[in-house]
């Protein structure tokens, strides 16, 4: 179902019929059409117009319903599944990221080994710190004091699921796919109040963890809300959370991490410096490339507003004076006995102009590609024996 357009609303106003209180302003707007514009984008009050059409009341309610209900998930409410707008992140962007949850069967002799296993697991991607959305205990050998335990580090505990979930069954790799296309189909494009509840998959125990991380990963994807796992894998999990971090994003803001100096391999005053922008995917290439070297490094990472080197310079976010004041802020310059920085290959035209805004550090191209680095610093060390 299309989204109410301001003319479609604007038609149900007094203006528009040329009726009685046409641009009255007592909804605070100054005309019908600007109350219109705002209204459909869901910047003003439905009820700011005593003069509407009544249709228009039904017609504004039944649009901006949401089309997948909000399910708020634990003992205390932490984690919420649903509440989805779009089928495509491109359309305007997910919302709810699928929330992983691993079982826990206290009845088994193993199970606090497997919560500290959990609770013991995070990762950091792109300046956040992910770990398990939630614990599923079943059993009864669990208190009060576990559940404080497992909240305390920010887990939510979930000991009976909603009935205001819909579950899927994962029987056959194709059909659950279908079956929740279908159920979010249904939910999106036609509002359909019979598949408007958030759906979860639930994983049984395998010995072949790539097989069900492929599964859960494209169960991420298409389209469950929920996933709920009988296995723990450290490694499984990794997967899954990066994944998940990716599609969840809003597409219309690039990835991007916080702009400053970043440090490798406890850097001494041998450590060489290196510089690039704050793009997320060119920072865990070249972090990646910096934490596999043998010797310590510095990175010190520019404001550039997320964009890669090469469009951040031809839209002027990586300039000679921001990475100046970069270099200046790093305070690295009584840190290292060589006084050179390192940009990437793809500003060798900026070379010039950096040198003559930073002049207290040789500027020197590095390489092209992150991959590049582990031998182009070799011949680094080379030329300073």
């Amino acid at each position: 179902m299309a989204e109410l357009s301001g003319l479609s609303v604007f038609k149900y106003l007094p203006a528009a019929k040329k009726a009685e209180h046409t641009n009255c302003k007592e909804c605070g707007f100054a005309t019908c059409m600007a109350y219109a514009l705002k209204l459909a984008k869901g910047a003003a009050d439905i009820n700011a117009c005593k003069y509407m059409d009544d249709d228009l009341r039904k017609t504004f309610a039944r649009d901006m319903a949401k089309p997948q209900k909000e399910v708020m998930l634990g003992i205390n409410k932490k984690v919420k599944a649903g509440g989805e707008e779009v089928l495509f992140r491109h359309d305007k962007t997910l919302l709810t990221p699928t929330v992983l949850c691993v079982e826990v069967d206290t009845n088994n002799n193993d199970f606090n080994e497997k919560i500290k296993r959990i609770l013991d697991y995070k990762i950091s991607r792109i300046n956040k710190v992910f770990k398990i959305d939630a614990i599923y205990l079943k059993g009864k050998n669990f208190n009060d004091s576990l559940i404080s335990e497992i909240e305390n580090e920010d887990i939510s505990v979930i000991t009976e699921l909603p009935n205001t979930l819909m579950q899927v069954e994962d029987e056959n790799f194709k059909n659950t796919v279908e079956k929740l296309t279908l159920i979010r189909r249904s939910a999106i494009e036609t509002k359909d109040e019979e598949f408007s509840s958030p759906t979860f998959v639930y994983l049984k125990h395998t010995d072949n963890i790539k097989k069900l991380c492929a599964k859960a990963g494209y169960y991420i994807c298409k389209y469950a809300n929920m996933l709920i796992f009988e296995d723990f894998d450290e490694t499984m999990f990794s997967t899954l959370l990066t994944l998940r971090e990716s599609i969840f994003t809003d597409p219309q803001k690039p990835m991007q991490i916080e702009p400053k100096v970043y440090s490798f391999n406890n850097p001494d005053e041998n450590a060489i410096i290196f510089l690039t922008t704050n793009f997320a995917l060119t920072y865990f290439a070249v972090a990646g490339e910096l934490e596999a070297l043998d010797i310590g490094t510095y990175l010190i990472v520019t404001p550039s507003d997320g964009m890669s080197v090469l469009t951040a310079w031809s839209a002027e976010k990586i300039t000679a004076q921001i990475a100046a004041k970069a270099v200046e802020q790093s305070e690295l310059y009584d840190k290292v006995k060589y006084k050179k920085i390192y940009i990437p290959g793809l500003l060798a035209n900026m070379q010039e102009e950096l040198q003559n805004a930073i002049p207290d550090f040789e500027i020197c191209l590095g390489t092209t590609e992150a991959y590049m680095i582990k031998d182009f610093v070799k011949e680094i060390l080379k030329s300073r024996q």
